[in-house]
């Protein structure tokens, strides 16, 4: 699959600097497939025209980073992917985020159970290939799966991970780093 021909529209967004400081979330408003090139609803006032940045798409089947410049046309500025700066799920490097997500479901076999009472987590950080979450102390286990839902700028965001490890923090929490589920893993 040809990530950068992929329609990011209505996308939620996080943008970062080359640093890898975070500096924004947003939603694309549009998606130029020929050019390379998105309109977000708001670009951090920290980028000016000509700056670089790192950004994450949350799209589906799961979450696209690119190397961007801010660029003008007009009144409008627009964020210029590079191609061929696709990163690989290898080697994606981790991104710091604070913000909440919700559990809803646990998935077993290939079917979602929803839980009593959805689990409020925390996302700590997110990569191309997954997420790590706090959550309260000894949720989950090792392999389980399950549906996060998460709300960054106008756009909701429903996302499938498997936990691949975790630290526990007693009495009061655990982090759990999680990797995306993708194409026939989703099944």
């Amino acid at each position: 699959m040809n990530v950068l021909g992929s329609n990011h529209t209505d996308c939620a967004i996080l943008i970062y600097d080359d640093a890898g400081s975070h500096l924004g979330t947003s939603t694309v408003i549009e998606h130029d497939r020929n050019s390379a090139r998105i309109e977000v609803r708001d670009i951090p006032a920290a980028l000016k025209v000509g700056n670089t940045c790192k950004i994450l798409i949350l799209s589906s089947p799961a979450p696209c980073e690119y190397d961007g410049r801010i660029i003008s046309e007009g009144q409008k500025r627009y964020i210029a992917m590079f191609h061929g700066k696709e990163k690989e799920n290898r080697a994606a490097a981790r991104y710091k985020i604070s913000t909440p997500a919700i559990i809803e479901n646990l998935i077993y076999n290939g079917k979602a159970f929803p839980l009593h009472t959805p689990m409020d987590v925390m996302i700590v950080n997110i990569s191309k290939s997954g997420v790590r979450i706090r959550a309260p102390y000894y949720s989950f286990l090792n392999g389980d799966r399950f549906q996060l839902r998460m709300k960054i700028s106008d756009a909701e965001k429903l996302l499938i991970a498997d936990i691949v490890h975790h630290v526990d923090f007693e009495p009061s929490s655990s982090e759990y780093g999680c990797s995306f589920l993708t194409g026939s893993e989703r099944r």
